[in-house]
């Protein structure tokens, strides 16, 4: 498994480029990594309410508005990764702090990780970066969609294709589509392991903020609706990127950050529990409270400790 600890060479074939990811310490040059661009600096508000202003918009351009709120209030709306790689809202809880929000509108800009300094979103890593690292209120400078989410459909069929479909047919231009949307795909899929081998080198630079922003583009990028020939529901790239970025949050002392990321890892397929019980990278959030609780949900003990304390307590008086 790709984790970050043995240099892989660059494979030739598509099962050797998914294998190739599953090892986390690939010692390769990065490209370089541009800080994230700022906006004008400005201090979000500091209060527990919702702060909203909307911008007068022309008849061709789209209202924008600002927000600002708790992080825990933040965290419960949900984004994706859209198209052109920004960050779009796909969920919207159903609650008065989140009138102003619909889904597919994109945020422009977000307050930084720490201070009063604003960052454009220039990408959707770069935005759960900052949302996720910031211990302040969260604030927003969103664009209004007004529903349309083109920006998160992965592809448009072409009208002479959506004709034949429509037709029950099967010709040139549904052809056509297809093989112009299997190149995008191996396109992407390129694209994807290139930034994880960027993401890789950062982090074995010891720069983990900037490695886990490109990681979470990585993640971002998972194919929707994934199914492998062996039923699994989540590619490898996924697994070991989210147990990467576990690492790089538990390298920052981030332990709640770290211990989503491992539920997701998890979640997704990995079964590597020796590696997550013993991975120094893991030390960090191996010291969380909570650590053991939630690995055992995966990995259940061979031996239910409870059963063993009462068997030490007939025998052995407890001890």
């Amino acid at each position: 498994a790709r984790a970050h600890h043995s240099p892989t060479p660059r494979p030739t074939t598509a099962m050797a480029a998914t294998a190739r990811t599953l090892a986390a310490s690939v010692s390769l040059a990065a490209r370089p990594v541009a800080a994230p661009r700022r906006a004008a600096a400005r201090a979000p508000a500091r209060s527990s309410s919702v702060v909203v202003k909307a911008e007068g918009a022309t008849a061709e351009a789209t209202d924008v508005y600002e927000v600002t709120l708790p992080k825990s209030v933040a965290l419960q709306l949900k984004f994706a990764r859209g198209n052109d790689g920004g960050a779009y809202c796909v969920f919207v809880p159903d609650e008065t702090e989140f009138d102003a929000f619909e889904i597919g509108d994109k945020i422009l800009a977000v307050s930084a990780s720490f201070g009063n300094e604003v960052w454009d979103a220039d990408s959707y890593g770069q935005v759960i970066y900052a949302i996720k690292n910031r211990n302040g209120d969260i604030y927003l400078k969103m664009m209004k969609m007004n529903g349309d989410i083109s920006a998160l459909e992965q592809s448009e069929k072409s009208s002479a294709m959506k004709a034949e479909r429509a037709g029950g047919n099967y010709g040139a231009g549904t052809k056509e589509m297809q093989m112009q949307n299997y190149s995008k795909k191996k396109e992407l899929e390129v694209q994807r392991l290139d930034m994880f081998d960027e993401a890789i080198a950062l982090y074995n630079k010891k720069d983990f903020d900037n490695a886990l922003i490109i990681f979470e583009e990585v993640a971002a990028l998972e194919p929707k609706n994934f199914m492998s020939d062996n039923f699994q529901t989540a590619t490898e790239v996924y697994k070991v990127t989210m147990y990467n970025i576990a690492c790089c949050f538990s390298k920052l002392g981030q332990l709640d950050n770290s211990l989503q990321a491992l539920k997701k890892c998890m979640g997704a397929g990995w079964t590597d529990y020796k590696k997550i019980r013993t991975d120094p990278s893991l030390a960090e959030v191996r010291t969380s409270p909570n650590f053991k609780a939630m690995i055992d949900k995966f990995d259940e003990p061979l031996f239910n400790e409870n059963a063993i304390k009462f068997v030490k307590g007939i025998f052995g008086g407890g001890k």
